[in-house]
């Protein structure tokens, strides 16, 4: 493999900050790595533009992107998990009372349907409360990275001029997903949040991928051993992120870091990389986002996948 370098985006976080700081030196190639404040704006640039050769996305904007011809496959570097039992809010004057009373009423999602954080959120009421996910509207108050997309019948657009936030705070809306709200008449619809989603952790396994990583498909076929280069570089900086997260030597650990630490010490790995350890929450996604909508018709996981990655973990 040539010497190349690649346009890269990627958030500076704990298991890629060793690549980032140049403790980690990929093999073959280097990373010319680009910040763009607003994560999410690089996942449509590279969707609707093609913008970088290596690029973080969150997980169902790729299997959705995939779906639609899109020209960059992923890596099995699932850089970013959460649990999303909290991000689900209620208006308390509104009468829910129990997740499944928010069948038949009017439910926000912050930017579009294919956000990860929707999925994984609505799959938690469908899963651990027997919520039908289609007596719902979903009201969403962004666009699609997907242009091409389509989402389900019950899905319609916020009003115009109108926020999620002062619509949840109103009752227009009986919960929102993913908006951040003060209001004294707004409070999480599940409580205790991280407890039950550790819970779900311990019950079935299941710590959420968010984001993956993603590489164009110009360059994985012209150079065959690119995709393993690239997942190598990641889990070697992973691997001190976790030695560093196990000995307690982390500068200013974040929320993040103390939830990495919880479920560290319920699996050993809280970010492990490879389709083989990941095989139940890859199947569970794709299975959701068929579902859900999000795609038209089934998947294989290893189909989503470089196949020079097929047999990696780390």
């Amino acid at each position: 493999m040539s010497e190349r370098r690649l346009r890269t985006v990627t958030r500076t976080q704990g298991n890629n900050q060793a690549l980032k700081d140049g403790s980690v030196v990929p093999n073959g190639f280097s990373f010319a790595f680009e910040e763009v404040p607003v994560l999410v704006d690089a996942f449509r640039r590279m969707v609707r533009g093609m913008e970088f050769d290596v690029c973080e996305m969150a997980l169902t904007t790729y299997i959705c992107a995939r779906a639609h011809g899109k020209r960059f496959t992923a890596l099995p570097v699932f850089l970013v998990r959460a649990f999303h039992h909290g991000a689900i809010l209620v208006n308390t004057r509104s009468g829910i009372r129990t997740p499944k009373d928010l069948e038949g009423r009017r439910v926000g999602v912050n930017r579009g349907y294919t956000v990860t954080t929707g999925l994984w959120a609505r799959s938690v009421l469908q899963d651990e409360y027997q919520v039908d996910l289609s007596k719902i509207t979903w009201v969403l108050s962004g666009d699609e990275h997907v242009a091409e997309y389509r989402p389900p019948s019950n899905v319609v657009p916020i009003a115009p001029g109108r926020t999620m936030a002062e619509m949840l705070a109103s009752g227009e809306l009986a919960a929102a997903i993913g908006v951040e709200s003060e209001h004294a008449d707004v409070a999480p619809l599940i409580a205790n949040a991280q407890d039950a989603g550790l819970a779900a952790l311990r019950a079935r396994g299941h710590y959420p991928i968010n984001h993956l990583v993603v590489v164009r498909d110009e360059l994985l076929q012209a150079e065959p051993a690119l995709a393993g280069a690239v997942f190598d570089s990641f889990v070697r900086s992973k691997r001190i992120y976790l030695e560093r997260l196990k000995a307690g030597t982390l500068e200013k650990p974040s929320a993040v870091d103390a939830l990495h630490q919880r479920v560290m010490a319920i699996t050993g790995d809280p970010l492990p990389y490879g389709i083989a350890p990941n095989r139940a929450v890859l199947d569970d996604i794709v299975g959701h986002c068929l579902r859900q909508g999000i795609i038209q018709t089934p998947v294989r996981v290893e189909d989503l996948f470089a196949p020079a990655t097929h047999g990696l973990s780390g």
